[in-house]
């Protein structure tokens, strides 16, 4: 997910250094493809759409600033008929002249700017924010505007509906400084990049997966989902009625990986159509990037299908990508476990390579899922050594949602295991350390936690 692409809701106190100033909008209207003539400026709500095709426009005067600007946000706030998957993508616009009362589909401006955000879910009567720093840099007259591909148009409150009104925080000196917050259902970032998450996530017929989604609306941060997302055949409608109600509402920072399950479907086509470009190419499943002084890898475990044998096609693109990486800490996460107790799946040798190539460039830790539990190793290296001086640190997070199980016999290295609580895994990616966190469900009362330097 990039860095631009944010939904997020502030909540903390102003720092005392910064100076925080909200303007409300000076325009913003939507026009309509089917009612190309008509001028909507006066609505209480505007919108993004793709069936009729409907685009929103916004701006702001931003005056009487006096110091650099350090934050600049976005906020606007989802009606209370407005829930959709998609909540569209967001544009800065160098055209500012249109009017609110004058604007149709026939006459409406260009949005051509770069892309501030691309907003997966939206919920009735949040609000959403958008980081917009990049564009606003002082005093000006600074133009937005969204479009939809989805048929599943999202609606927003309008400068004519009153305390609900757009806002753009503004934030000078200092650090960014929050504005006061409503709910959020998913908190702004702040700190060390947090990557967060587990895999064997959705199923409909357990409630798992609301219960680690409500975790996720705490915590801030990349969400990762190690595979076996949407049971039991990860369909489209597997997807939609399982996946969507719970952890789809966090798709837009959600990076994926690919289990067994996506592949009971022909060429995990549910799968690649519903996450896009985040799940990697399509019949590869395997891709990187970066978070803060970190590089991320996400690998496609499923061996009979994409080969993870040394000199496979992935395993030669995951030593080049190491190679290249010049970030000095390094995690991974796939489906199938090197190392587990599990009971269900033993542990998997065809990962070795994948395993052996990350150890050869000093990463530290692998998250996995498969076994619905969870269990931390000591440093390892491919072989079942201990290793704690180079060894790579394996979590098995398979408890995303889905019905859990046991454990059979403890593995060598196997420090912690739990196999009644779902839970999501919390990693703090700090600049040359990391912390790991297992965060229970509501009303319970196991957790695991650490810390451990980079190589």
């Amino acid at each position: 997910m990039s860095t631009a692409t944010v939904a997020a809701l502030l909540a903390s106190a102003p720092t005392a250094a910064a100076a925080t100033t909200t303007f409300g909008p000076a325009a913003d209207t939507y026009v309509q493809d089917s009612t190309p003539a008509t001028n909507y400026g006066t609505s209480s709500q505007f919108t993004v759409d793709n069936s009729p095709v409907r685009q929103s426009f916004l701006k702001f005067t931003v005056s009487g600033l006096t110091e650099a600007v350090s934050s600049a946000k976005l906020r606007i706030r989802v009606t209370s008929s407005g829930n959709s998957s998609n909540g569209g993508t967001w544009k800065s616009m160098s055209d500012t002249t249109w009017s609110e009362t004058g604007v149709t589909w026939n006459n409406k401006p260009v949005i051509d700017g770069a892309t501030v955000a691309t907003l997966g879910s939206v919920a009735n009567d949040q609000w959403v924010e958008i980081d917009v720093t990049s564009v606003v840099a002082g005093n000006g007259t600074f133009g937005f505007g969204s479009t939809s591909t989805s048929t599943n148009g999202a609606y927003y409150d309008s400068r004519e509906s009153g305390a609900d009104a757009p806002q753009l925080v503004v934030t000078t000196g200092g650090s960014p400084s929050p504005s006061p917050t409503p709910t959020s259902s998913t908190p702004p970032p702040s700190g060390d990049p947090v990557l967060v998450g587990a895999g064997d996530i959705a199923d409909c017929g357990t409630g798992g997966d609301e219960a680690t989604a409500k975790l996720l609306d705490g915590i801030s941060g990349t969400v990762f989902a190690a595979g076996d997302t949407a049971y039991p055949d990860g369909t489209a409608s597997d997807y939609t009625n399982c996946y969507g109600p719970s952890w789809g509402r966090h798709k837009s920072r959600t990076r994926p990986a690919t289990g067994n399950h996506e592949y009971h479907t022909a060429g995990a086509a549910g799968y690649f159509n519903y996450y896009g470009a985040s799940a990697g190419e399509p019949g590869k499943g395997y891709y990187s990037f970066d978070l803060g002084n970190w590089h991320v890898v996400a690998l496609n475990s499923n061996c009979s299908v994409v080969s993870c044998s040394a000199g496979s096609a992935q395993e030669q693109w995951l030593r080049a990508d190491l190679a290249a990486s010049t970030k000095p800490c390094t995690v991974a996460y796939w489906h199938h476990p090197r190392y587990t107790s599990g009971s269900s799946h033993g542990p998997n040798t065809s990962v070795k390579p994948l395993y052996q190539a990350l150890y050869d460039n000093n990463a530290e830790v692998i998250v996995t899922g498969h076994n619905h539990n969870y269990e931390r190793f000591a440093p390892m290296d491919a072989n079942g050594a201990l290793d704690n001086t180079r060894g790579i640190r394996q979590f098995v997070a398979g408890m995303g949602g889905t019905g859990l199980g046991g454990f059979g016999t403890i593995q060598p290295g196997s420090e912690t295991r739990n196999s009644n609580t779902w839970g999501v895994l919390k990693l703090t990616l700090h600049s040359s350390s990391y912390d790991w966190q297992f965060v229970p469900e509501a009303g319970k009362t196991f957790t695991d936690s650490g810390t451990k330097s980079c190589h």
